[in-house]
């Protein structure tokens, strides 16, 4: 498993941000946006392309386009819907697919509720959108899932984690491939699940429900 920490500037400033517990819905879910698209920047440094043959005004060249199958993009229901609008206008010619994960808050642990994606991901490569890794219950089950219908590189794109969801993660992942993008690591995770210094429930921020 790969750790990427895009400590840009202008990440730091946009989190900031939204950790302020004044900042309203709409200006939240707008920096949500606007930071998706920076992480999703550092997330798709390995995107597959391929050659393709153009003529410009002056002459011809070759350049490269998105390779087939083209990647697929899965934001974990709800809060990794946020997320999507960002990563989709830099990669739009990418697919879709939604996974619904709710965690219990009891036990901590993830369920999946809903589901819409191929059934067969061989040779695919996805990117996987949830904006807290915190126990790393629902983003283990989100990439194992799409490990088992066949998908042979996969990355996660999260805003914010604790080291003990990484730490989860990459023991559950046994070392298969994955790369797990992120705008800041946090210190830890309090007894009720949620990453310290964190900025709360994303999904409820996002969307103004509580």
């Amino acid at each position: 498993m790969r750790v990427h920490v895009a400590d840009h500037p202008l990440i730091t400033h946009k989190l900031t941000v939204l950790r302020d517990v004044n900042t309203p819905s709409p200006i939240f879910r707008a920096l949500v946006e606007e930071l998706m698209t920076l992480l999703a920047y550092e997330g798709t440094r390995g995107v597959r392309v391929e050659p393709v043959d153009i003529v410009t005004p002056v002459a011809p060249t070759t350049g490269v386009r998105i390779a087939e199958p083209k990647p697929l993009i899965v934001p974990i229901l709800r809060a990794g819907l946020g997320m999507l609008e960002g990563m989709v206008k830099l990669l739009p010619s990418a697919e879709v697919g939604f996974l619904g994960m709710a965690r219990n808050e009891e036990t901590l642990e993830p369920t999946t509720y809903a589901e819409r994606l191929p059934d067969d991901l061989s040779n695919r490569q996805c990117f996987v959108l949830d904006p807290m890794l915190a126990t790393g219950g629902s983003l283990t089950a989100a990439i194992e899932f799409l490990l088992e219908r066949g998908a042979t590189d996969v990355t996660a794109i999260c805003i914010l984690a604790a080291p003990e969801g990484l730490k989860a993660v990459e023991q559950a992942l046994q070392g298969r491939e994955v790369t797990i993008v992120l705008g800041a690591v946090d210190e830890q995770l309090n007894e009720q699940g949620f990453i310290v210094p964190g900025l709360g429930d994303a999904g409820d921020r996002l969307y103004g429900t509580v």
